[in-house]
């Protein structure tokens, strides 16, 4: 058998997708698994969106489109971006691509070269060192702390920066943890990284998923107008939307960036999907009216995840205040099932004696913690913490 690249040699697969698999293989094998694992609404897209995209497809929305997507769809992200952050963008600062993961990677691969570094906050999503590593950059993980909100300090950060630093990612709200970072907090690193030179890579995936009045930041609000062509804004349909599958999302930075993006899209999947492209633009000519109900109801789950993790002997857990994670620390139910069990055995052990699939926070660089996702109906949180508080308390 021939050997892979030395390129594979980099990567890992996605911690959170290997467990959602391994969910899914035991339910179509007739086992009563509960997974809390994928972040990805439950809600269905609502109905005008897919109206919208069945006509599409009755008109032709069939064939390729230019490679940075449509310039209806990039107006229309324009046009949404300047109402959140209150900063002018026009359709050439604009590219959609096949979900937000994929302008990450396209980034990556557009400004990286070999040895470059890129700060990430850790705990962090999994995908974000991983395509570092790809571009052959090389990620540095700071460690933040739950005692500090789990917020990365302009101290921390500034000791972070070498000579090699192209980057800061930032994810507000943050996944794993919920974590929201504030305008005085983010103003505060953001101008300290343009400062240095680097783009900052604001991940707003999760803008519209806030909790408890909390209000959302953008990173392209936290510098002047100088500083605004160092700011890379990623976003997309995916969560706001319910509409993970449609695979579109959009990166807004600097047209240099953006046609350089470009180039790399078109030698890879030529163009976003026609329809979906379709269905996301009619997405974004409406009001979002049913995201107030989707909040409530994300809120009801993880207030209900959270008093039932806080009950559980040898697990606490941080109120979370944005996305749809919560986040325990479970390193005293680690200890409970023997010296030296880690994060990933409590993972196991919940899997195999509650039925329940979580992923471990070593994934996310915070090993002693778990990430559940409330993504979920309420009668799976609820029978689910049931079904983990049983198995703990028969320990």
């Amino acid at each position: 058998m021939k050997k892979m690249s030395s390129r594979m040699d980099r990567i890992i697969p996605s911690a959170t997708m290997r467990m959602t698999q391994t969910a899914a293989d035991l339910k179509a094998r007739g086992i009563d698994v509960i997974s809390f694992t994928a972040g990805e609404p439950d809600f269905p897209t609502p109905r005008y969106i897919i109206d919208a995209a069945c006509s599409a497809l009755r008109d032709g929305a069939t064939r390729y489109t230019a490679i940075s997507g449509t310039m209806e769809l990039r107006r229309a992200v324009a046009a949404q971006s300047e109402s959140v952050r209150r900063v002018p963008c026009q359709p050439e600062e604009v590219i959609i691509c096949a979900g937000a993961k994929h302008v990450l990677y396209n980034l990556f691969m557009a400004i990286l070269d070999e040895g470059d570094e890129v700060i990430v906050p850790l705990p962090a999503w999994v995908s974000y060192p991983d395509q570092v590593r790809l571009a052959g950059g090389v990620p540095v993980g700071i460690p933040t702390t739950e005692a500090d909100g789990w917020l990365l300090s302009p101290e921390a950060l500034e000791k972070a920066i070498t000579p090699r630093t192209k980057a800061l990612v930032l994810n507000s709200p943050c996944n794993p943890t919920g974590a929201v970072y504030d305008e005085d907090a983010l103003r505060a690193l953001v101008n300290l990284a343009v400062h240095r030179n680097l783009l900052v890579v604001s991940d707003e995936i999760y803008r519209d998923l806030l909790y408890d009045d909390v209000a959302f930041a953008p990173a392209l609000t936290a510098v002047n107008a100088d500083g605004r062509n160092r700011i890379f804004t990623v976003d997309g349909v995916s969560k706001s939307y319910a509409m993970t599958g449609w695979r579109i999302g959009w990166g807004i930075g600097d047209p240099d960036i953006i046609r350089g993006m470009t180039v790399m899209q078109g030698q890879t999947i030529s163009c976003p999907t026609a329809v979906s492209q379709s269905a996301a633009r009619e997405a974004l000519s409406r009001d979002a009216d049913f995201l107030p109900a989707w909040r409530s109801e994300y809120a009801d789950r993880r207030d209900a995840m959270v008093r039932g993790l806080n009950a559980m002997a040898g697990v606490t857990c941080r109120c979370p205040r944005g996305a749809f994670y919560v986040f325990p620390d479970v390193t005293g139910l680690a200890s409970r099932l023997g010296a030296g069990k880690t994060d990933e055995d409590v993972a196991r052990w919940l899997l195999d004696e509650a039925r329940v699939a979580t992923v471990p926070g070593s994934a996310f660089g915070a090993p002693g913690y778990l990430r559940l996702s409330y993504a979920v109906a309420m009668s799976l949180v609820n029978d689910g913490i049931s079904r983990m508080t049983a198995a703990i308390s028969a320990l």
